[in-house]
C-alpha cells in the first residue's frame, strides 16, 4: 500500500470529501477492513489566491512545492493537489517535485477520452477557465473544450467564492449555474459538463443536466485508490 500526500484546503470543504471517498473508496476495493494511508498539508487558500490574484505564478510554483516537500518529508509515495485551479503551474511544479504527482486534469482527459467525449462545457474559477487550463489539455487529447464568455465567467467564479467553498449552496445560485451551463452544451451541441472545480460537486449533480456530468473530484479520487493500490 503506497501512502498518498494531499495538498488540501483548497477548499476545506472538498479537501474533506478527498479524505472521506478515498477512504471508502479503497475499502470498498479492498474489503480487508483496513485503512489507506492519508497525509494531508492544508495550506492558506488566501495565500494561494494572492498569488493567483496577482499573476505571481513562480511564487505560486514555490508555494505548491513547499507543501510537496512537507509531505514528502511526512512519508508520502506521491503527492496531489486537492483542487483544480493550481494545476495552471502543474507542468512547472512536477518538473520539481521530488515525489510523483497524479494530475486532476490529466485524470480527467483521459477519462472524457475513453468515454468518447467530442465536445465539453468546462466550469470552474475564472483563474481555470481564463487560464486555458482544460481547453489545452483536452485539446492535447482530441477533444474541444468551451468554456463561458466572460460576464458568465465572473458569474461562476462569483458563485464559487465564497459560498461553495465555504459548503454552501444557494438555489438561486443552482439555477443560474445550470442555465449558463445548459446554453452552452445546447448551442455548441457539446457531449458533457466538466465540474472544473472540486466545489462544484456539491451543487451539480448527475441529474441536474440533460447530458454526461464530469465529476473531476470523483474522477481524481478513483485514481487516487488505483495509485495507493499499485
Amino acid at each position: 500500500m503506497k501512502k498518498v500526500g494531499i495538498i488540501g484546503g483548497i477548499g476545506p470543504a472538498s479537501t474533506l470529501d478527498y479524505y472521506k471517498d478515498i477512504i471508502d473508496g479503497y475499502r470498498a476495493i479492498t474489503q480487508n477492513n483496513e485503512y489507506p494511508k492519508i497525509i494531508i498539508e492544508s495550506v492558506n487558500m488566501t495565500e494561494m489566491l494572492g498569488y493567483l490574484s496577482q499573476n505571481l505564478l513562480d511564487e505560486l510554483v514555490s508555494f505548491l512545492l513547499r507543501s510537496i516537500n512537507n509531505l514528502a518529508a511526512a512519508g508520502a509515495d506521491f503527492a496531489v493537489i486537492a483542487s483544480n485551479t493550481p494545476h495552471i503551474v502543474f507542468d512547472e511544479v512536477n518538473s520539481q517535485s521530488q515525489l510523483p504527482l497524479v494530475s486532476i486534469v490529466d485524470e480527467t482527459c483521459k477519462y472524457a477520452q475513453n468515454i468518447g467525449c467530442k465536445r465539453v462545457v468546462v466550469l470552474g474559477t475564472s483563474f481555470t477557465m481564463n487560464s486555458g487550463l482544460y481547453t489545452n489539455a483536452f485539446g492535447r487529447y482530441g477533444i474541444e473544450a468551451l468554456v463561458p464568455d466572460i460576464p458568465n465567467q465572473n458569474i461562476v467564479h462569483n458563485i464559487i467564492f465564497p459560498n461553495l467553498e465555504n459548503g454552501i449552496v444557494f438555489p438561486e445560485d443552482k439555477k443560474k449555474m445550470l442555465k449558463i451551463a445548459d446554453n452552452i452544451i445546447k448551442i455548441k451541441n457539446a457531449d458533457a459538463l466538466v465540474l472544473g472545480c472540486t466545489e462544484l460537486p456539491m451543487m451539480i449533480k448527475q441529474n441536474d443536466i440533460e447530458t454526461v456530468i464530469l465529476n473531476t473530484t470523483q474522477i481524481h479520487i478513483k485514481s487516487i485508490i488505483k495509485n495507493i493500490l499499485t
